[in-house]
């Protein structure tokens, strides 16, 4: 599926390092990858963590060559980064943006060009390989980029392929979800210390039973609520502890902060139309 492709990666910062160590050798040659930092700091980082690829700071000349551009810029950094790439980019590139909230069309259009372009919206777990990303083809990307979009995002972690109007709810959902799971280890950590655990047991018990519900979750193909009903027994601990989550309110924060992410991934692009 790679064969002849040279990809270059735009702004190879957590998400592009993580598809780096996906990519290299299964997919790609590191010969045929080209990655850009802009600090001298990060440029060395790269080069020592991937020796054999190419890393330099000229955006431009990373495109002239590749056939697949990963964007991974931060959004309000795009403007300076499509002026450099915009007269050297190959017209029939496949464009991969990991842009929150910026829609294909606009792309587009701030390119000037009819690139075949598809978003991709990973999360931060892509850097152990446990990565959650969602794809969206543009208008003008056929079912072959999509594949090749996927093949990606694959290599480190799942994908899942939806229409481009579903992006911003998936970036409310699983591309700003670590951030709610993060935090809930963290509260379960404290919780645990103020109940007279070590911390560093709190935290290694809090992370294990995350990482084991969820996995319990996705092998056994259970519906979640199955799988809770499984812990509560009647009149026992985990039933008294469900029902003060529900009595506060955890469902409807969960809910109300995935609309929030959502809103806001829909903000990004209406701000720059």
């Amino acid at each position: 599926m790679f064969n002849d492709h040279t990809l270059a990666i735009l702004g190879a910062g957590s998400i592009g390092q993580a598809l780096l160590g996906g990519l290299i050798g299964d997919l790609l040659p590191p010969e045929r990858i080209i990655a850009t930092r802009r600090s001298e700091a990060g440029q060395a980082a790269l080069r020592d963590a991937y020796p054999d690829i190419q890393v330099t700071d000229d955006n431009a000349a990373a495109v002239a060559d590749a056939t697949i551009v990963l964007i991974a810029c931060k959004p309000y950094q795009r403007t300076a980064l499509f002026d450099a790439i915009r007269p050297v980019l190959n017209n029939d590139a496949l464009v991969i943006s990991v842009l929150a909230g910026i829609h294909s069309d606009t792309l587009a259009r701030e390119l000037d060009s009819t690139n075949p372009i598809v978003r991709a919206m990973p999360n931060t777990p892509a850097l152990v390989d446990a990565g959650a990303t969602a794809l969206a083809a543009g208008t003008t990307a056929t079912q072959t980029h999509l594949d090749l979009a996927t093949a990606m995002f694959e290599a480190v972690g799942t994908a899942e392929v939806v229409s481009e109007k579903q992006m911003d709810a998936v970036t409310g959902l699983s591309g700003s979800g670590p951030a709610y799971v993060f935090m809930f280890i963290e509260a379960l950590t404290d919780a645990g210390v103020r109940q007279g655990l070590p911390r560093d047991v709190a935290a290694r018990l809090s992370t294990q039973t995350v990482f084991g519900a969820a996995k319990l979750t996705r092998d056994s193909g259970e519906h979640p609520a199955i799988l809770r009903d499984g812990v509560t027994t009647p009149g026992g601990t985990a039933i008294a502890a469900v029902s003060e989550l529900e009595a506060h309110g955890l469902r409807t924060m969960i809910i109300n902060a995935v609309e929030t992410a959502t809103r806001r991934s829909r903000e990004l692009n209406e701000s720059d139309e």
